[in-house]
């Protein structure tokens, strides 16, 4: 009997979703109940208090989630490095995710993050040479001039007398372009890419609609790989194809420049946006990072923990039945590791509901942890340090221009942010 109400929770849960996918995408925000979603959400820039009690009562706990699936909550940032340490019981294979919902698992993107070990492995060989810090060196001033330019631009647009929102003129344009620059990509398409890279981390704007961009995205980049190949450019692209040829093919090649794209862009437009919101509310904290070098780099590696902008890390799937936290999690089951939660935890230290702009760097999962740990972490260190200090240099007397609790922040979505952030520019 068991096996026959698999069958047909099986068989109901594809029909759904295939009938969802045909009128336009699924909106899991009607289909999930409100504590599936409690991972996401937030009040302001605070993960909500639920995901707190979650960690020091439950910090691995199933989630209510329809369809027959099991879903596993980690919390806990010991439970969290015991998942995401150990690619042996837990796979990262985004192919795994698409077939429980019905989908081809062949459209599976790729890329470092939605493969497993031994594809994995070979292709971070070939992409981690580029994310050295000196082969990064040669950006550095690439990095400010973009930040430089971005600035004078706000100022041109603070002369009217108006607000300037700093996500559109700030957040957004900066890793965009130095990811374009990096992979060797036109910047000229940068727009088309904005929205992609946005519209595949807003799951719950419809699942569709979010495998739809990551498709869009992979296509618009094989053209740009395809072109690499008669010509390699000096962009990330053309190393890798100068220095490895046909060991990797167009496809491969074109994954690993998505996850570069969108991984460096929306997560570090989220940053900017967000840490420069941190600063704007502490007027102590803003002061530190004008005048100190060193206090930026403190201020860069608290906002990284604190605000954990990576809510939650790319699904994994158990292998076998494994005990986590003192939790059994079944073979083929799912497991949500919330990032935002784990980096609150008390065990990396005192008072982490709080942000401290003179706390000690912590060893925080801001990144990830293990084989799929952000490989462009140090390129994002170099973007927020050189983007925070220039701006309230440029700045000293910049204020928000609305209340904080007017601003709009986005909801449900796997990489936290604000939609608009207004300020006024001396």
């Amino acid at each position: 009997m068991g096996k026959l109400r698999s069958r047909i929770t099986s068989w109901a849960t594809r029909l759904y979703l295939a009938r969802a996918q045909r009128k336009g995408g699924l909106d899991l925000q009607k289909v999930l109940p409100e504590a599936a979603l409690m991972p996401l959400r937030r009040n302001g820039l605070d993960p909500v208090g639920e995901l707190a009690e979650a960690r020091a009562t439950e910090p691995v706990r199933k989630l209510p989630v329809p369809f027959g699936l099991n879903v596993w909550l980690v919390s806990g940032y010991d439970e969290a490095k015991a998942v995401l340490g150990n690619g042996k019981a837990f796979s990262n294979d985004f192919g795994t995710l698409m077939a429980e919902i019905g989908m081809d698992p062949d459209d599976n993107p790729g890329g470092l993050g939605f493969v497993d070990p031994p594809v994995h492995t070979r292709l971070r060989k070939l992409l981690t040479p580029e994310f050295t810090m000196r082969r990064l060196s040669r950006l550095q001033p690439g990095i400010e001039r973009i930040v430089g330019d971005r600035l004078d631009a706000m100022e041109k647009k603070a002369a009217a007398g108006e607000p300037v929102d700093l996500v559109e003129e700030f957040a957004l344009p900066i890793p965009s372009l130095v990811i374009c620059e990096l992979l060797g990509v036109p910047y000229e398409d940068r727009d088309e890419f904005q929205h992609l890279a946005v519209a595949r981390f807003d799951l719950f704007a419809g699942a569709g609609a979010a495998v739809g961009a990551i498709s869009e995205s992979l296509e618009y980049l094989l053209k740009v790989v395809r072109k690499e190949r008669e010509d390699p450019g000096d962009g990330l692209i053309g190393m890798i194809i100068r220095e490895h040829g046909d060991d990797i093919d167009d496809r491969e090649l074109a994954g690993l420049a998505d996850g570069v794209l969108t991984g460096g862009f929306e997560t570090t437009a989220s940053m900017l946006s967000l840490g420069a919101l941190v600063m704007l509310r502490d007027p102590e904290t803003f002061r530190r990072v004008r005048e100190d070098d060193e206090a930026v780099r403190l201020f860069v590696e608290e906002a990284l923990r604190y605000l954990s902008v990576v809510q939650v890390a790319f699904p994994r799937f158990a292998r076998e039945d494994i005990e986590v936290g003192g939790v059994t999690i079944g073979k083929g089951d799912m497991v949500a590791v919330s990032l935002s939660g784990a980096d609150r935890d008390d065990v990396l230290g005192a008072d982490l509901e709080t942000f401290d702009a003179e706390r000690s760097p912590t060893q925080h999962v801001a990144f990830g942890y293990g084989a799929h740990r952000c490989v462009g972490a140090e390129l994002a260190r170099l973007e927020l340090r050189a983007a925070y200090s220039a701006l309230v240099r440029r700045f000293p007397n910049m204020t928000l221009a609305a209340d904080p609790a007017d601003l709009e922040f986005r909801q449900t979505s796997i990489v936290y942010g604000v939609e608009k952030l207004p300020v006024h520019v001396d």
